[in-house]
């Protein structure tokens, strides 16, 4: 034996960890004997290194995990995690939600740490990976990205296979400017109001851009929860209750809210429940209460992408320049600015897109919100507006 070969496997005692030498690895392998299968076979977790320290560390921090209940594999990679959290923790979500999800872990977590081992993974490696990741997505891509990791390892801990969730200690970088929300402008919301009248993505623009209501509260919208005809001083108003979630729950505590409707959508409603009403009835179907507001013929529920397609079309035909750039979300933010343009105090604003306080608001209409500190200028100027000669 040479002197620059390393030491030769020495045999551990009963309950003792052993470190040696696989020649055909080129590495120091470390195992930890967990007693006998009952077959007779007996347990060992391995871990390896290029050198012995390596090795003696890497079962410590082992030692460590099995006195806490952990039990750290090397099968416990983070695409096994991650596919685990899609598998199990998205129950109750949405089908959009899914597919964004899974989007997400597709494209970004499982192809750059996918093959890393959840125990050995650091918090200084995904901080270097998502201020990477910070350069090539928005902001927005980037918490949820973080957010596939971070809930993948939360389930792994609970199941007892890792010790810690390391995202957790680490700070979002801010990552790049999303593509910003664009508004209807006056002139523009009344040619889109009166195009293509009577038919239901007309009726669903109407809805959304005069009452704010979100695309994913609008689809499964149904007529129970619509009130046009109401008694005494009552204004025809519309609950949106539901939610984005399978389970029931709506997005937040303040998304569960009614609005009042004005006239024009009242108008508009009323006149497409009654031509709802009528193809129904011609086609000897049974209309109720609990029949979706903007649901296909058979009552099954539009896709977001066929809401998308209709608004699309209706823009186009509004004479809207580049309609195929216009997202359905952007009927909510043209509400947001047509209302402040109007002197809608911010906080009423909150309160009728469903946000708990204003600096949601504030921060997510940020384009859409006339700055309030210009209004103390406006103000004076009114006051002390100089005499005409």
């Amino acid at each position: 034996m040479t002197n620059s070969e390393p030491t030769p496997r020495k045999k551990a005692a009963n309950g003792e960890d052993s470190i040696y030498w696989d020649k055909s690895k080129n590495r120091y392998i470390g195992a930890i004997s967990l007693g006998y299968e009952p077959n007779g076979t007996r347990r060992r977790t391995k871990v390896s290194g290029k050198t012995k320290t390596e090795v003696r560390s890497k079962l410590r921090k082992l030692r460590n995990e099995l006195e806490k209940g952990v039990k750290s594999s090397s099968k416990n990679t983070v695409e096994t995690i991650v596919n685990t959290w899609l598998d199990r923790g998205l129950r109750g979500r949405d089908e959009g939600s899914i597919k964004t999800y899974r989007s997400l872990a597709k494209n970004h977590v499982i192809p750059d740490l996918g093959k890393a081992k959840v125990h050995e993974l650091s918090s200084d490696e995904v901080d270097e990976w998502l201020t990477a990741k910070s350069e090539e997505v928005s902001h927005e891509t980037l918490k949820r990205i973080r957010s596939v990791l971070r809930r993948s390892i939360a389930l792994a801990q609970r199941d007892g296979k890792v010790a810690r969730n390391v995202v957790e200690f680490v700070e979002l970088s801010q990552g790049k400017e999303g593509r910003p929300s664009k508004s209807l402008s006056l002139e523009e919301a009344h040619a889109v109001l009166h195009t293509r009248q009577g038919s239901w993505i007309h009726a669903y623009v109407v809805l959304a851009l005069l009452v704010g209501v979100r695309t994913e509260e609008e689809r499964p919208l149904t007529w129970s929860h619509v009130h046009i005809d109401t008694d005494g001083d009552d204004r025809p108003y519309v609950d949106v209750w539901r939610s984005v979630r399978k389970k029931g729950e709506t997005k937040t505590r303040k998304s569960k809210r009614s609005l009042t409707m004005p006239h024009h959508a009242a108008v508009v409603l009323t006149r497409h429940r009654q031509t709802q009403q009528e193809e129904c009835a011609a086609g000897g179907i049974e209309w109720s209460e609990e029949r979706l507001v903007f649901g296909h013929p058979d009552d099954t529920q539009r896709s977001s992408t066929n809401v998308l397609r209709e608004l699309r079309s209706l823009l186009k035909s509004a004479g809207l320049s580049a309609p195929k750039a216009w997202t359905t979300r952007e009927l909510r933010t043209s509400f947001v600015s047509l209302l402040s343009d109007h002197g809608t105090p911010i906080e009423v604003i909150a309160r009728l897109v469903g946000h708990s306080g204003t600096s949601t608001t504030e921060t997510v209409y940020r384009k859409q919100i006339r700055p309030v500190i210009t209004e103390g200028a406006e103000a004076m100027d009114e006051i002390f507006r100089p005499n005409e000669a």
